[in-house]
């Protein structure tokens, strides 16, 4: 192992698709699947066709999401895993909660939204939701990892500061050169007791033009990327090939394949 491999930095979760990332200090991985409870809910813009009992991927602009509706990122949303409730907070106060297995817990989070996000609106917001189905991006469980010294080479060609967070990456790892996650597709990592495999780069969408703490599309990040790297990628795919236990603070060890 190198003198001063790279470590894990930070973990996250999104348990509802285009709200609040959740840390996390440790989490155990299974093979095949997403970080645990990463994008279990998403609430419907319009009717989308999902089907809890046959669950499909769709693509997420069937949903409120960043790329189209920044004025999530206003919010501040918490969701306890125990009672599966989510709790909204907007202007320093408490707007709404529920407990979103239950009927009137989705429907006081449908209320809310309904009047949140009234212009943007297709048809009336639904919480959606399916046992072991992650409302992710692309329709492979994977999980995200971010270089975050990628992430200082895009601030640096803006010349402003990017938060990492614009990225919504499941694992930020620091010790690797700018981009070198790039020169890993197909290369295996070994983080906790986990493995995962690296297998696409990330194309970067009007998401990460949306500052995370206040909704604002203040920056062109894919086109920065574009002008300056000749790409509009930040981030890599990985698949789990091994389960495991990961934490903040880890190595991360490239392996044989």
């Amino acid at each position: 192992m190198p003198l001063n491999p790279p470590t894990v930095q930070a973990i996250y979760r999104y348990p509802v698709k285009g709200l609040s990332p959740e840390p996390l200090a440790r989490v155990v991985l299974a093979a095949g699947a997403t970080i645990p409870g990463d994008r279990a809910y998403a609430i419907e813009n319009g009717p989308s066709g999902f089907d809890a009992a046959w669950p499909e991927y769709f693509p997420k602009q069937r949903f409120l999401m960043l790329m189209r509706n920044e004025r999530l990122a206003q919010l501040r949303t918490s969701f306890d895993a125990a009672t599966h409730t989510l709790t909204v907070v907007t202007e320093r106060r408490e707007a709404a909660h529920g407990d979103l297995r239950t009927p009137e817990g989705r429907a006081a989070i449908e209320r809310f939204f309904a009047e949140f996000c009234a212009e943007e609106l297709r048809g009336p917001p639904k919480i959606l939701h399916a046992a072991g189905h992650s409302f992710s991006d692309v329709a492979r469980k994977v999980v995200s990892i971010i270089n975050l010294a990628s992430v200082a080479a895009v601030a640096n060609a803006a010349g402003v500061p990017v938060h990492p967070l614009r990225f919504r990456g499941n694992i930020y790892i620091a010790g690797w050169p700018a981009w070198r996650e790039f020169d890993l597709i197909d290369t295996t990592l070994a983080i906790g007791t986990a493995r995962l495999q690296i297998i696409k780069r990330i194309v970067r969408c009007a998401a990460t033009n949306v500052d995370p703490d206040t909704g604002v599309r203040d920056l062109a990040v894919p086109a920065t990327l574009a002008r300056n790297f000749g790409h509009m990628d930040c981030g890599v795919y990985a698949d789990v090939v091994a389960g495991g236990a990961i934490a903040v603070g880890d190595p991360v060890v490239e392996t044989p394949v």
